[in-house]
């Protein structure tokens, strides 16, 4: 249920007098942090340090610059303070109750996997083509993305279920990327959706998850053809002489009567005297 602690590993990493911080907690503390770092270094003529810290794929391979790959989700540049403060907020919203349901080594892991995936894969593609990240923007959509997969009926804006919110933030996001081109980011975001929902798809944790099978099962085809084989037909064979396979059996009913019988004796019987009336013909 939304809100409600169901995993055994929710402990806070840290404690400030009797306040608990949680990992989301601290990484909303760092992420502010670097924002304010961000802006003393642009009004100082230091912004250009935040160049190192982006994401540049030919830095990595050129000079070896391999912090790149984790330092770029932590440059905040001030001329986006907004959508910061939006970001954070999702963070600390959805990101808290993702945590509390999976725990936090699950979700430690969640968010490693979002930070250093996407700058590994374009490292790859940065072989054939430069590319150039900066900011966390995808990484904590795909926090978002991981709420969405838990909880996907948890109702938000409108009434809208978090689920369609999810899709048309997606959508939208998507469009604009398109259109100006900046195939990094677009790169970026999709990937980040995908880690976000497997991940949780993957542990298959919370019984919210349910709608995805169910709707995976509706575009599946309710007719199966499968194939049947033939079935074996068993050829009796019956002995040459009647009388010799015939003898057990009145010999049991000299003895016990007929009534000792089995149903294979029978039937064997009924044979025997079905030859017998057709020789006499």
């Amino acid at each position: 249920m939304f809100g409600v602690t169901t995993s055994d590993d929710y402990q806070p990493v840290a404690w400030v007098g009797r306040y608990p911080i949680h990992a989301t907690t601290l990484l909303v503390i760092i992420h502010v942090s670097c924002m304010m770092l961000a802006c003393f270094l642009v009004a100082f003529g230091g912004g250009g340090f935040l160049n190192f810290l982006a994401f540049d794929s030919a830095q990595v391979f050129q000079r070896g610059h391999l912090w790149q790959l984790g330092t770029y989700a932590f440059v905040h540049p001030p001329s986006s303070l907004i959508w910061f403060a939006i970001e954070m907020y999702m963070l600390f919203v959805f990101g808290r109750e993702v945590e509390r349901f999976i725990g936090r080594r699950a979700f430690v892991g969640l968010y490693l996997s979002l930070l250093l995936a996407p700058p590994l894969l374009l490292s790859i593609w940065g072989l054939l083509e430069r590319t150039v990240i900066a900011g966390s923007a995808a990484l904590h959509f795909g926090i978002f993305i991981a709420f969405a997969a838990i909880y996907p009926r948890v109702e938000l804006f409108l009434r809208v279920m978090v689920k369609w919110v999810a899709l048309i933030l997606a959508g939208v996001i998507s469009l604009q990327l398109f259109a100006y081109h900046v195939w990094a980011d677009l790169v970026a975001l999709w990937l980040s959706i995908a880690i976000g929902y497997w991940f949780i798809q993957l542990r298959s944790v919370g019984p919210e998850l349910i709608w995805f099978r169910e709707w995976r099962a509706r575009w599946r085809s309710k007719k199966v053809l499968r194939s049947v084989p033939r079935p074996v037909v068993r050829r009796v064979i019956e002995p040459e002489n009647v009388h010799d396979s015939i003898d057990p059996v009145l010999d049991k009913i000299s003895k016990s009567g007929i009534g000792s019988l089995t149903a294979s004796e029978r039937r064997a019987l009924d044979r025997a005297r079905a030859r017998l009336l057709k020789k006499s013909k």
